[in-house]
C-alpha cells in the first residue's frame, strides 16, 4: 500500500488500498487506450476483490469498489469497452452489495441523523469516508436499498444525505466559535460520539498531529468527496438543504488548503505539526521535501487537487480552479513526480502514518521523503485524467455515468 526503499509494502489496519493499486490499472487504461492495463485491472478485480465487496468491518467500500468494479461499469457505459451482459451484471451485483454493506454499517446521532462509522468502532466517523459515499451513491442510482429489518427498505442516497451533514456538521469548523480551536475550514480525522444517546463528545486524530490541528489528508478527502457529491446531488431532486450544508463545507474546507498551503500547492502533513515552526514563513514559500523538521504529503495534494477542481467548475470560480491546476502542475515535475525507473511509485513525498512512525526516512535524513502510496498514485492519476478529459472535450469523468 506504500512505498519503503522504493518497493511497494504492505503495513496498516485494513487493507483499504487494493482497490487502488487494481483501480490505477484500469485508469492507466482510460487513458492510454493500451489493452495490457485493461486486463490487469480486470482479472485482479475478478480474482481478489470479492471479499471487500462483503467486507462488513470497514469504512472503504468506496476506496476499493467504486475504484474497481466502478470504473469498469463506468467504461463500459461510456463505450470503451465492449457490451457485455454478463460483465455488466457481475459488475452492477458487486456494487449493489458494496453500497448496501456499506450502509449497515451506521450510527445513530441524537440530533435524528446518522453516519457510518469507522472500523473503530460505532463510536467513530472518520472524515475519510466522505470520499467513500460513492459505494452507496452508485448502488443508489443502479436502483438498489438496504434492506432492513421486517423487509423494511432504507434509501441508500439518504444515508449518502445524512452521513455528509453528519461530515460537514461534526468534522469541519467555520469560524463560528464552536470552540477555542475554530478557524474555518479546518478539518478533524475522527469524530467522537456517545453510542448509547448519539451525542458528539469531541475531536480526535488517528493519523494526524492532534484533535485541534488539521491532517491534510483528512482535510482533502473532505475537499474532493463534498465536491464529487454536490455534483452527483445536483441530479437529485429535493436536496437543496443537504447541497446547501455540503457546499458550506466544501467552500470551507477549499479555502482553508489554499490559505494554509504553500504556495506551490503541496501541503506538509499537518497544519499543527510542531516542527513547522522551524521552517519560518512556511505558507509564503514552495515546499521542502527535503527539510529536516516536517514531512510533505504529495498524497493530500493529489486529492485535493480534484476536489478543488470540481469545486471550482460547479461554482464557476477560477480561485478554486487554478489553485487546482497549480497543485498537479507542481505534482505532476520533479521533484513529486518519480523518474527512477527502479522507483515502483508515481508520486513521491507520501506519507501514510507520521505518529505511528511507519514512513521511511532516509538514510541521513530526520523526516521522511522519496516514498510513495497506492492512494496517492491513484489520485494522480484519477485528477490527471479528469483533466485531460476536460481538455480534449471527451465526456465528464464522473463516478456514477
Amino acid at each position: 500500500m506504500y512505498t519503503s526503499g522504493g518497493k511497494y509494502t504492505s503495513r496498516g489496519w485494513t487493507e483499504w488500498t487494493q482497490g487502488f493499486q487494481f483501480g490505477s490499472a484500469i485508469l492507466q487504461f482510460d487513458a492510454t487506450a493500451e489493452s495490457e492495463f485493461l486486463e490487469i485491472g480486470r482479472q485482479r478485480t475478478v480474482a481478489l476483490m470479492a471479499p471487500h465487496v462483503s467486507h462488513i468491518g470497514v469504512h472503504d467500500h468506496g476506496f476499493n469498489n467504486v475504484s474497481t468494479y466502478g470504473n469498469l461499469l463506468r467504461l463500459m457505459n461510456e463505450g470503451r469497452i465492449p457490451e457485455d451482459l454478463w460483465q455488466r451484471h457481475f459488475y452492477e451485483l458487486a456494487l449493489k452489495v458494496s453500497g448496501a454493506v456499506q450502509a449497515a454499517r451506521w450510527s445513530r446521532t441524537a440530533d435524528g441523523g446518522g453516519y457510518i462509522y469507522s472500523f473503530n468502532g460505532p463510536h467513530s466517523l472518520f472524515v475519510d469516508t466522505i470520499r467513500t459515499l460513492r459505494a452507496l451513491a452508485v448502488a443508489h442510482v443502479l436502483g438498489h436499498a438496504l434492506m432492513g429489518e421486517n423487509d423494511r427498505r432504507i434509501s441508500l442516497a439518504d444515508r449518502v444525505a445524512q452521513h455528509a451533514r453528519a461530515t460537514a456538521k461534526y468534522a469541519v469548523w467555520y469560524g463560528e466559535g464552536r470552540d477555542a480551536y475554530d478557524v474555518r475550514g479546518r478539518t478533524a480525522h475522527e469524530s467522537i460520539f456517545n453510542v448509547n444517546d448519539g451525542n458528539y463528545r469531541c475531536p480526535n486524530s488517528q493519523q494526524g498531529y492532534s484533535p485541534f490541528s488539521t491532517w491534510t489528508r483528512g482535510l482533502a478527502w473532505a475537499m474532493c468527496g463534498f465536491a464529487e457529491q454536490l455534483e452527483w446531488f445536483d441530479t437529485l431532486e429535493g436536496q437543496a438543504d443537504t447541497k446547501s450544508i455540503m457546499e458550506k463545507a466544501a467552500r470551507a474546507t477549499c479555502d482553508f488548503y489554499l490559505e494554509h498551503t504553500p504556495p506551490d500547492g503541496i501541503p506538509y502533513w499537518d497544519t499543527g505539526a510542531p516542527g513547522l515552526a522551524n521552517l519560518g514563513d512556511w505558507r509564503s514559500h514552495a515546499a521542502d521535501p527535503y527539510n529536516e523538521h516536517e514531512p510533505v504529503d504529495s498524497s493530500a495534494a493529489a486529492i485535493a487537487a480534484q476536489g478543488l477542481l470540481r469545486l471550482g467548475r460547479r461554482l464557476r470560480d477560477d480561485r478554486y480552479w487554478r489553485g487546482g491546476l497549480r497543485v498537479l502542475d507542481t505534482l505532476l515535475d520533479e521533484p513529486y513526480l518519480s523518474t527512477n525507473a527502479k522507483h515502483q511509485g508515481l508520486i513521491l513525498h507520501s506519507v501514510y502514518h507520521r505518529p505511528n512512525g511507519w514512513d521511511a526516512i532516509p538514510q541521513g535524513a530526520k523526516v521522511p521523503a522519496g516514498e510513495s502510496s497506492m492512494w496517492g498514485d491513484y489520485h494522480a492519476r484519477e485528477v490527471a485524467l479528469y483533466v485531460l478529459r476536460i481538455a480534449e472535450r471527451k465526456p465528464y469523468l464522473k463516478f456514477w455515468s
